[in-house]
């Protein structure tokens, strides 16, 4: 079954009409699919049989609960970049022998959560860490599992904001400096070396890039050995893109194809790091427009949802598709479709045509990633509903805010 179809004209999620969504859980609202989420896993592991792999979801792109649980039956384990989103994983029911660290920032605290818990492994990005990481293992009585993250210096061909493996970017260790610090951390009392990592960046379309990273990584990894360091995994990272317009979007299949067969007469674990690629698709914000306002220059549909909800349009230039749940059979014209809120960058979609009028349900297509886990209380905003779609089921993931609850942890002064 698709995600998102029509049925008798009416924008379906999976067997529920969105019509029945707004009208039970009102608007702006994050509408996910349980079976594309699961599909969207699926599509990786079944390109891993054979090989001793693990799929870690990297959690910054869907921290929902529900999206997590999902994955966690599925079997996939966890990329986190923070102590909360550690906390969120295990609460999901995950195990946290399938959970790989990540961040250039781990707190002292968030490294005693994680070796405490007992994860699979720690992604470590500067010779700061190393020492720091091996300082609070001590302290605990623990040896920390790490890799180092090393960046290859490699262009991604992305939007500079998501680019991650170049010399300028603040993600990982140099490629010329790896060996030797891997050589520093063997030397370290509360290290144990388990792998190596590397990550260039998100929505990526082109295998290039990732299967050249990965020739120098290997290199290492074989001069690695001869320092006697020999390691148990190598992590790919992740950063497949999806398709929100027009883009030429290669499978799972084309993109890890050349990856694995450089991979595969070596006894190294696989860990994979995807994100957008297994919830982008399998969501959208459902939104409702309040007014039209026909300009000279611009027309303008106002809705209900904003930047403080979808905040990638404002912040990165991006298009989400936008369609409406019923459409109408008038003439279109070209519309602004913006937000409430008080700033000229809110906008969520610029020169859209449509036929529109005054309380039309519209959605916001390829939303699932990096939506309601960047959105904000902006302008006292309460932040959007989500709910998980389930065949012909509903399910409330996360209720919608309150204007109390906005301000419940302030006080005035005495």
């Amino acid at each position: 079954m698709s995600a998102f179809t029509r049925i008798s004209g009416v924008l379906h999620a999976e067997s529920v009409s969105l019509v029945d969504v707004a009208a039970q859980f009102d608007t702006p609202c994050w509408v996910y699919s349980r079976v594309a989420l699961e599909a969207a896993l699926d599509e990786f592991q079944d390109q891993l049989i054979g090989f001793d792999a693990l799929v870690c979801y990297a959690v910054k792109a869907n921290s929902n609960l529900a999206v997590l649980d999902v994955l966690a039956r599925r079997g996939a384990g966890f990329d986190i970049v923070s102590g909360g989103e550690l906390r969120r994983v295990l609460a999901a029911g995950a195990d946290p022998r399938r959970i790989v660290f990540s961040g250039v920032g781990k707190t002292a605290a968030e490294m005693e959560l994680a070796l405490t818990t007992g994860i699979l492994c720690f992604n470590v990005e500067s010779a700061a860490e190393l020492e720091r990481l091996n300082a609070v293992a001590g302290s605990l009585g623990k040896t920390a599992p790490i890799s180092l993250r090393v960046n290859p210096d490699v262009d991604a061909r992305t939007h500079p904001y998501i680019s991650t493996g170049l010399k300028e970017n603040k993600f990982g260790v140099a490629y010329e400096h790896a060996r030797a610090l891997y050589g520093r951390a063997a030397s370290l009392p509360n290290l144990e070396i388990s792998g190596i990592d590397c990550h260039i960046g998100s929505q990526l379309l082109d295998p290039a890039p990732f299967a050249e990273a990965l020739d120098k990584i290997l290199a290492l990894v074989d001069q690695l050995a001869t320092d006697g360091i020999v390691l148990r995994h190598i992590d790919l990272g992740g950063g497949l893109g999806i398709r929100y317009r027009d883009e030429e979007v290669p499978t799972v299949k084309a993109y890890l194809q050349p990856l694995l067969e450089k991979l595969k007469d070596r006894p190294l674990q696989v860990l994979l790091e995807p994100g957008r690629r297994l919830v982008g698709n399998a969501g959208l914000l459902l939104t409702r427009v309040e007014y039209l306002k026909p300009g000279e220059v611009r027309n303008f549909a106002i809705v209900d949802a904003a930047m403080n909800d979808l905040a990638r349009p404002a912040l990165y230039g991006s298009w989400h598709d936008i369609v409406a749940v019923v459409p109408r059979q008038e003439t279109t014209a070209a519309w602004e479709i913006v937000g409430p809120v008080c700033e000229s960058g809110d906008f969520l979609g610029h020169g859209r045509e449509l036929a529109l009028a005054a309380g039309d349900l519209l959605a916001i297509l390829s939303a699932g990633a990096y939506g309601m886990v960047m959105s904000s209380n902006y302008n006292s905003r309460p932040r959007a509903a989500e709910v998980i779609v389930d065949g012909d089921r509903v399910h409330l993931a996360r209720r919608r805010e309150t204007a109390d609850e906005l301000y419940a942890l302030e006080r005035c002064l005495p």
